[in-house]
């Protein structure tokens, strides 16, 4: 988060080619002297980066084919950006501007702001969730911190077959009720099944466990797993929190982490996704809450 400034580096040797402060005004027309760079991704259509600017809401599109005569296109969006994903398409990024209660579309094609998206309350994506609605096509997800559900959002789609969806594109199509105090939202392109946690839920039973849907039919209602009574691990006082489902790359099992406490024993249980068995306990005292996984 600090200094405020992001780096651009050698591919090979990390060796800093630029550095660019990111300090600046707000979309508000304030000044901010330390905005905090939040998330960074490379584009899939050209040679840029979109790099996200907490507190000052804007949404950097830094060309690096010449980084000597450096190219920036600056979107304002909302203030307290934070993390988030690409549509099914790759073209379209969205960032949850959690503060705010939005989030943000960046047509990363055209280099603007395809969309902003009033939300419940603090959305929280990671990079969110792509599927296809059986009502509204393609949808893109993201849980809450702050609100007891599962925003569907409808993304534009150039195949033919999903033409007729067109209407719905960029508004929230679906509320799926939750719990708050969600992180991240997962599915598979091979899989049925959506995926959350409520890691920051102050309810323990709804903080050790995940719940799972049926993305044929949204409206049956989720499957609980408890976590943390599946890892076999020794019952603590300490909340031990399930977080961050994240599939294998063949979309056959979900591994899940499950946070100790302080002085406790932490794990990733891993589901197979068909039968949300549990299939393995993986854990060593070396391991202390892990979080992310990435394939």
């Amino acid at each position: 988060y600090w200094p405020p400034q992001y780096v651009i580096m050698d591919g090979d040797t990390l060796k800093p080619l630029k550095v660019v402060s990111t300090r600046g005004m707000t979309v508000d027309g304030e000044y901010h002297p330390e905005p905090r760079v939040v998330s960074i991704v490379s584009s899939e259509i050209k040679p840029e980066w979109v790099v996200n600017i907490k507190e000052t809401g804007q949404i950097l599109l830094v060309d690096y084919s010449d980084i000597k005569n450096l190219k920036t296109t600056t979107i304002a969006s909302a203030k307290f950006l934070h993390d988030g994903g690409w549509d099914a398409s790759k073209r379209y990024f969205l960032v949850a501007a959690n503060a705010s209660n939005k989030i943000a579309a960046v047509d990363t094609k055209l280099g603007k702001l395809a969309a902003l998206i009033d939300t419940a309350k603090i959305p929280h994506p990671g990079r969110g969730a792509n599927f296809t609605h059986p009502k509204f096509g393609p949808v893109w997800a993201t849980g809450h911190l702050g609100a007891d559900v599962v925003t569907l959002i409808s993304t534009p789609s150039d195949a033919k077959k999903n033409a007729k969806f067109k209407e719905f594109n960029w508004k929230v199509v679906q509320e799926v009720k939750h719990v708050p105090g969600n992180l991240f939202v997962k599915t598979h392109p091979k899989s049925k099944h959506l995926w959350a946690d409520a890691p920051q839920n102050p309810d323990k039973e709804l903080a050790e466990s995940v719940a799972v849907w049926d993305m044929a039919d949204l409206s049956k209602p989720k499957k609980i797993i408890n976590v943390a009574k599946d890892s076999g691990l020794p019952v603590t006082k300490a909340t031990r929190r399930a977080v961050h489902p994240e599939y294998s790359a063949d979309g056959g099992e979900v591994w899940i982490s499950l946070w100790g406490g302080k002085t406790d024993q932490s794990a990733i249980v891993v589901y197979d996704d068909k039968t949300l068995a549990m299939k393995k306990v993986i854990t060593d005292p070396k391991m202390i809450t892990p979080t992310g996984k990435f394939n």
